[in-house]
């Protein structure tokens, strides 16, 4: 009975030690599977298909907290930055270009008009500033009217446009051969000669153009107005010297006085009315 109750035990342990080998295998499969899973995740493969140095670089960077996966995200966004900072590079170097040209205007301003007041100065004259909106040779005639008249002009810069344009119409034959050596056409255009004049007749009397010598010959003419022009920058120009009242010699009281500016602005040419001091 003894012998019987004691192989009876060892049986039931050894049933009891398979049980238990075989719940380990089945955690210890559990158990490996989810570690692949969780590799498999990362980039690495154990498949043993010849990889293993490049799965052990994937494993090894896993490990150090670099996600495998995410690689191509990461070069993407490396890039990106790349882009933003060559961007930034050159939005830099353009400001200092604009910086360079700025300080560049400003002196060549500043010496420009230096020149122009030595050479008022000992006129008694002086510079009066005009809007510069494209219409700033129109409107320093219109205040230099308002001086010699002692109070308001009797055009508006836009009724001097339209005389300007009516005065070049009537009288092309003059104009034509400046219109045509300043460059003022397309020759790529099938528009006949006399149409761009036309065209730009029109421009002068209802747009903003800016005026030049050739609106200023047309000036002279409409007013029956001497005019002169002075400058920081290149010689004094006199226009209309027939319509003097002094009879040919010197500033008359009724001479028109402009100041021709080439750096008053980032833009370029500039008119402004000039006054006794």
């Amino acid at each position: 009975m003894k012998k019987a109750a004691a192989r009876g035990s060892k049986a039931e342990q050894k049933a009891k030690k398979k049980q238990v080998e075989e719940e380990v295998s089945q955690l210890s499969t559990k158990l490996k599977e989810k570690h692949a899973q969780e590799l498999a995740t990362l980039g690495y493969s154990s498949s043993g298909n010849g990889n293993e140095k490049s799965n052990l670089d994937t494993l090894v960077k896993a490990i150090a907290g670099v996600s495998v996966a995410s690689q191509p995200e990461h070069s993407k966004v490396s890039k990106a930055k790349q882009r933003r900072d060559k961007r930034a590079q050159q939005e830099a170097e353009r400001e200092q270009r604009i910086q360079a040209e700025q300080t560049d205007i400003v002196s060549d301003r500043m010496i420009e008009n230096e020149k122009l007041e030595r050479k008022l100065k000992p006129l008694g004259l002086t510079v009066c500033e005009i809007k510069p909106d494209g219409h700033c040779l129109y409107r320093a005639v219109e205040d230099q009217l308002a001086v010699l008249s002692g109070g308001r002009s009797p055009y508006t810069y836009q009724e001097l446009r339209e005389m300007v344009a009516a005065y070049m119409r009537k009288h092309t034959s003059d104009f034509l051969p400046f219109f045509l050596s300043e460059n003022l056409i397309e020759d790529d255009s099938d528009e006949s000669l006399a149409q761009k004049f036309e065209n730009y007749c029109k421009e002068v009397e209802s747009t903003a153009i800016w005026g030049g010598q050739l609106e200023l010959g047309a000036l002279t003419h409409c007013l029956k107005k001497h005019i002169m022009i002075f400058s920081g920058s290149f010689p004094d120009v006199e226009m209309g010297k027939e319509y003097k009242s002094d009879g040919g010699t010197g500033l008359s009281n009724s001479s028109i006085m402009l100041s021709y500016h080439k750096h008053a602005f980032g833009l370029g040419e500039h008119y402004n009315s000039v006054v006794p001091t």
